[in-house]
């Protein structure tokens, strides 16, 4: 019984005003359906447009930062090349030699004042206190203090300045008149040197006590004179 007023009733409402509204939803869902299916092709072209590679866009930004300034540097100019000094060779032949002064060859003066201990004698043979034997002498031995300022006593050449086993250290000085003076027992250091010029008074030494030979005696200057070679004595060219 009640299965069928169930029927009777659904029956009734689908001739009834129930008819409409299930039309009305049918067309609902219709027009549903077709919006969805027409959203859905839009997307769809809308994806098949779309470029499978990216779209890579490259900004480039400009930096507010003011280039840099070149400086343009001066290249300094080449000096010129100078030209090197041309040096003259100068032979032996060639060598400045000394200059005699004529004026003053006749000059002469006493290389150290003192007294004469020893005179000048090669013609006779006189007792040597300190060799302790009999021999000549080729100078005079001047006396003077040890350290005394010893003078040239003519104008030369200084020939050879020289350490001798006997008379210690020794000054050959050549003035160029065949005449050579040797000044012996000076002190270890004299004030010239080979090749000076010397003038009568100009200083060449100082009184020692070099000269083994003649150590027994006093402090003195031994002053000899040469004339070729030959020993003369002294005090014919020294002022009286």
């Amino acid at each position: 019984m009640n299965s069928n007023s169930s029927g009777h009733g659904l029956e009734g409402f689908l001739t009834g005003k129930g008819f409409y509204i299930v039309l009305f939803l049918c067309a609902a869902v219709i027009g549903l359906s077709a919006w969805m299916m027409s959203v859905g092709n839009e997307t769809m072209e809308d994806l098949n447009d779309f470029s499978l590679e990216p779209r890579v866009e490259t900004v480039l930004v400009t930096p507010d930062v003011e280039a840099p300034k070149l400086e343009v540097m001066a290249v300094p100019a080449e000096p010129a090349e100078e030209a090197e000094p041309v040096m003259e060779e100068i032979t032996e032949e060639e060598e400045a030699e000394p200059v005699w002064n004529e004026t003053d060859a006749g000059e002469t003066c006493w290389p150290v004042e003192g007294e004469l201990e020893r005179l000048h004698d090669v013609e006779h043979l006189h007792y040597d206190m300190t060799l302790r034997d009999w021999r000549t002498h080729e100078g005079v031995d001047i006396l003077a203090p040890l350290g005394e300022t010893v003078c040239a006593a003519m104008s030369g050449v200084v020939m050879n300045v020289e350490e001798d086993g006997l008379y210690g250290t020794v000054v050959t000085v050549d003035h160029g008149d065949g005449t050579q003076a040797r000044y012996a027992n000076l002190a270890s250091i004299p004030a010239v040197n080979p090749g000076d010029w010397v003038m009568a008074g100009d200083v060449i030494g100082a009184v020692g006590a070099t000269a083994l030979c003649e150590i027994g005696q006093g402090t003195h200057l031994h002053f000899a004179m040469y004339l070729d070679g030959e020993s003369v004595d002294p005090l014919d060219y020294l002022p009286v």
